[in-house]
């Protein structure tokens, strides 16, 4: 009788009751096996490069890392293991991040709060080559591409323009980001315009209350 192949997974979270979650929720699948931990986007790229090419079948990566985010390690990995399947974790809405996760290329997209069994199912299917989409994400797709109309707001930001919306959002400082992201303060200011040039909003207090309404309205049905 053939037993199937564990699937060796990575979690990337800096937080630990998420990690630990995490692992509870895929132990009780017999065949996937968390093998390696890390709390930073720096730890997961040097995890994935100890354990070489092939030594994993599915990194489980949080969008929001200290230092480099989720996206820019999503990239990395892209570059230096493209067969390596990325499933995004987040607990940011999927309309905001999903198709933006899936774009960079991303295997798919999972909210933190979704259920064992979906976890379960997200894992599996990934790390066996396919994309993972919930309905929603499916929807955001579908109207990313079969849209005629524009991106507006957050939409049209691009990836490092959207980092730093983010950032401002979360109340930090433009030369507060630029170490954060690597950037000379000018190019974050430059960053910042644009962002509030695409969102319309007037001043980061207003871009705050544009990620606390986006994060509202994706919360509903």
């Amino acid at each position: 009788m053939n037993h199937p192949r564990t699937l060796r997974v990575l979690i990337g979270d800096d937080h630990r009751i998420v990690r630990e979650g995490l692992k509870q929720v895929l132990a009780e699948a017999e065949d996937i096996a968390v093998v390696a931990e890390a709390t930073t986007g720096d730890e997961v790229l040097a995890q994935v490069r100890a354990a070489g090419s092939g030594a994993l079948d599915a990194v489980l990566l949080d969008i929001a890392l200290p230092g480099r985010d989720g996206l820019d390690v999503l990239q990395s990995l892209k570059r230096e293991q493209p067969d390596l399947p990325v499933l995004m974790l987040s607990t940011y809405p999927e309309r905001q991040y999903a198709v933006r996760c899936i774009r960079l290329g991303a295997a798919g997209y999972l909210n933190k709060s979704a259920d064992p069994d979906d976890m379960v199912a997200a894992v599996r299917k990934v790390a066996g080559g396919g994309l993972y989409v919930t309905s929603a994400t499916a929807e955001a797709l579908a109207a990313s591409v079969g849209g005629h109309a524009p991106r507006q707001g957050t939409e049209a930001l691009s990836h490092r323009e959207h980092q730093v919306f983010r950032l401002l959002s979360q109340g930090l400082s433009v030369s507060e980001i630029g170490a954060r992201l690597g950037l000379a303060a000018n190019t974050v200011s430059t960053y910042r315009a644009r962002v509030l040039e695409k969102t319309g909003a007037r001043n980061d207090v207003e871009l705050a209350l544009l990620a606390e309404r986006l994060a509202r309205g994706a919360a509903r049905p």
